[in-house]
């Protein structure tokens, strides 16, 4: 079995290094000449021997024991390796006709690697089996246990490099293994692979001791095997013995979660894989160590195609592998063949990383009628009460995980804040997952829960990914200012959608759902390091119709977002709404209408021909501009004042139908002469950025917003610090209002005067009280008087 193994890996090797260097002469039947070499060298070399010697062994496994098991790799500038395994098992073929499992497609494969319009450098969404990319480092742990969730007889083999290793999303990954139930889910196999170097230097792992590395392996609660080609007389024989001992245990942990006789922590095994970096290749190049250095870590000999020296040394490399004993002109060696799992086993062509059926279902939904409120605080709306957003959506969400409980697809993931955030209702129906020692006093732990707590929210968003892209549901619930702890993660994954929604061969998936809360607006307890809205204006950034941005002003219009959201499917929702109880202003079939074409006119609170027009976007926000509204109609009741409402923002505009192009054109809502004050949930920037593409000029447009001036005060004094307060908004439009006719000047300055009066008077007063007035506080929506 070895001697098959190591032809299967130097065939690897060498249809991974061609890939970085040639254009031409791919099976060197002619001395390697200039002209053969890419003009631009591009890639990385030096993990992809170990990603061979991983894949091979783990091919090998799969055929012996029967497996399904995906393959996710941490580093993803090795992806020559991935491509020459795909290319070995049939799977690149199979995907793409142009690459022929022949000499032709050879050629082809190694040719556009890291060419114009080609192949990528990186793992992508365009190579098969491929659900991380692996450009930005330290997701590869928490993407893998997100996968095996509810996937029982799925293994995951994730190679983690020892760069990897050294990032903070990597470190805390290890740690889900506790969260991990044997008895419902699969398992992860995790693999260190310890090459000893980065870009420029060593590896912290890379120069641990084996004790040490032993030790704190142990202790996260696996139990680690040394795998050391340094050390090794047969590495191949002792990686076999070791592959076959982890499955074996694998099987065993879950045999007795199953049968209900385990009883200790399940302690799952992985594999501390030494090997030198650039393994089996130049050793030494102008003086310098390239095998086992961190030379070999990108292109090596990379002025080959100039330097005849750096050339001789190349073309001695590649042919060490007798490339030509091992391959026909139109198939390997039987020997390889017999290492190519048949097409229902294959890695790169796993089902549950493709997307669409069987493994994506859509949820079974409640309707939301009877989450929803029939009264509204308006004139027509009969009774009017003050509801939870959140509170309405935990049970909604609760309710979700009822109706899908036999199919297992859909969890929760929460950073420790799933009571805070009012989803709570939830444990009426699961638990919270958790494997470790549990004690009695202990509330809604088990080893099996819907939902996943974790103090990491790198940890979450890895899991999240990895669920979501095996085609299950999830929902991520967090405070508005620590999301933005994710948010190179969710540009990543947004990347990543970007490209795999125009992959043919790639199935649907769910969204990704996030939940904020605990915006900047009602964090004046935590003070200003709690206040951060910045993560919409980052997902607002990406380009393309899957990224929604949602700000539901009220408890019936989050119960319809919700709704759409996890009916869904390849976008991400982001959903913006509070906790604390606010006014119902908008019946279910508005709230329907208003999400659809995410701006509306507030026919309520708006008068026919305005004089000025004033606007809002988040449920706080929206509350307190029509307080302003309130107060414009008290003290000048001859200024008509037009309300417009956004419910939810885009990358490319405005709404959510199609590719979310307004349904009316822009004047339509704010007129095409008068003044437009906008009340916006976060940074100002955001919705200029968007009024911007509609031409709306700043002479006309004014935007308020979440301008960081937080501290520790009171929820009305966080929007008078930020002039986003009913008080200043009423100024502004008194402004307005002299320079439509409607008062005199005199008339506007005893109005600014009594207002600025009020907001130095709501200072002193919360300085001495410790908290708003009765009159902020209580304050509740009145009518024009006829």
């Amino acid at each position: 079995m070895s001697e098959r193994i190591k032809k299967f890996i130097r065939a690897a090797n060498y249809l991974s290094a061609i890939q970085l260097y040639l254009q031409d002469n791919y099976l060197l039947k002619e001395p390697l000449r200039s002209e053969h070499i890419k003009e631009r060298l591009l890639g990385h070399w030096g993990t992809c021997p170990g990603i061979n010697f991983v894949y091979a062994h783990m091919n090998r496994a799969i055929i012996e024991h029967d497996l399904s098991m995906m393959f996710v790799l941490g580093p993803g500038h090795g992806f020559p390796a991935i491509q020459a395994n795909l290319f070995l098992e049939g799977t690149l073929s199979k995907y793409y006709p142009d690459v022929p499992r022949t000499a032709e497609g050879i050629g082809y494969m190694a040719k556009q690697f890291s060419w114009p319009y080609g192949f990528p450098s990186h793992s992508n969404p365009g190579a098969p089996g491929v659900i991380l990319e692996g450009g930005e480092l330290g997701y590869s742990l928490s993407t893998a246990y997100g996968a095996i969730l509810d996937n029982p007889n799925l293994i995951v083999t994730c190679l983690v490099g020892d760069g990897e290793a050294e990032t903070g999303p990597l470190a805390t990954a290890w740690h889900i293994n506790k969260l991990i139930d044997p008895s419902v889910n699969g398992a992860v196999l995790p693999i260190l692979h310890l090459n000893g170097y980065k870009i420029s230097g060593p590896t912290f792992m890379g120069r641990m001791s084996d004790e040490e590395l032993i030790d704190l392996f142990k202790g996260y609660g696996y139990e680690p095997i040394i795998v050391d080609a340094y050390v090794e007389e047969d590495v191949h024989d002792r990686m076999q013995k070791v592959v076959d001992h982890c499955i074996e245990a694998i099987r065993f942990t879950q045999h007795c979660a199953r049968e209900k006789t385990l009883f200790d922590n399940p302690r799952f095994p992985m594999i501390i894989l030494r090997t030198p970096k650039g393994w089996g290749s130049i050793k030494e190049l102008h003086g310098k160590r390239i095998e086992d250095n961190h030379y070999s870590h990108q292109v090596i000999a990379d002025l080959a195609k100039t330097d005849g020296a750096e050339r001789d040394a190349l073309e001695a490399w590649l042919r060490s592998y007798d490339f030509n004993d091992i391959f026909g002109s139109e198939q390997f060696d039987a020997d390889i063949e017999s290492l190519v799992p048949d097409a229902n086993h294959r890695m790169g062509d796993n089902p549950h990383s493709m997307g669409g059926s069987p493994h994506y279902k859509p949820l079974v939904l409640p309707n939301i009628a009877q989450y929803s409120s029939n009264g509204t605080c308006r004139p027509d709306g009969g009774a009017c009460g003050d509801e939870s957003s959140m509170g309405a959506i935990g049970k909604y969400v609760r309710d979700v995980l009822r109706e899908n409980m036999q199919e297992r697809n859909i969890r929760i993931f929460s950073p420790d804040e799933t009571y805070s955030n009012k989803l709570d209702p939830v444990f009426e129906v699961t638990t919270r997952a958790f494997v470790w020692p549990k004690r009695p006093w202990d509330k809604d732990l088990a080893n099996d829960g819907r939902v996943l707590e974790m103090l990491s929210e790198h940890s979450l968003q890895g899991l999240m990914q990895g669920y979501v892209l095996t085609g299950r549901h999830a929902v991520f619930a967090s405070y508005e200012a620590f999301v933005q702890i994710v948010a190179s993660m969710a540009d990543q994954y947004a990347k990543f959608l970007s490209i795999a929604r125009e992959v043919p061969w790639r199935g649907d998936v769910p969204s990704l759902n996030y939940i904020l809360t605990s915006g900047a607006w009602r964090q004046e307890h935590n003070g200003f390091s709690h206040q951060n809205p910045g993560f919409i204006d980052d997902m607002l950034q990406r380009q393309g119709c899957y990224v929604n941005v949602y700000f539901p002003a009220d408890m019936n219009t989050a119960l319809v977002v919700m709704s759409r959201a996890l009916a869904s499917k390849n976008e991400m929702n982001i959903i913006v709404m509070e906790k604390r109880p606010s006014p119902i202003w908008r019946t279910t079939e508005e709230a329907i209408d208003d999400i659809e074409e995410g701006l509306s006119i507030w026919e309520f609170a708006s008068d026919e021909n305005p004089h000025m027009v004033l606007s809002a976007v988040g449920d706080y926000l929206t509350k307190e501009t029509l307080a302003a509204v309130t107060i414009i109609r008290c003290e000048v009741p001859k200024m008509r004042i037009r309300f417009v409402n956004f419910a939810s923002l885009s990358a490319v505009g405005i709404g959510s139908g199609g590719c979310r192009v307004l349904k009316n054109p822009i004047d339509y809502y704010f007129t095409n002469d008068k003044k437009v004050l906008i009340n916006f949930h976060g940074y100002p920037q955001t919705i200029k950025q968007i009024l911007f593409d509609y031409g709306c000029s700043s002479d006309r447009f004014t935007v308020r917003g979440y301008e960081e001036h937080g501290s520790t005060t009171t929820p009305f004094d966080m929007q008078v610090r930020n002039r986003t307060d009913r008080y200043h908004l009423a100024i502004e439009a008194f402004h307005v209002a002299e320079e439509q006719g409607v008062i005199s000047k005199k008339k506007k300055e005893a109005l600014v005067k009594k207002y600025e009066k009020l907001l130095t008077n709501h200072r002193e007063y919360i300085m001495e009280h410790g908290a708003d007035p009765d009159e902020i506080t209580n304050w509740s929506w009145t009518p024009r008087l006829p």
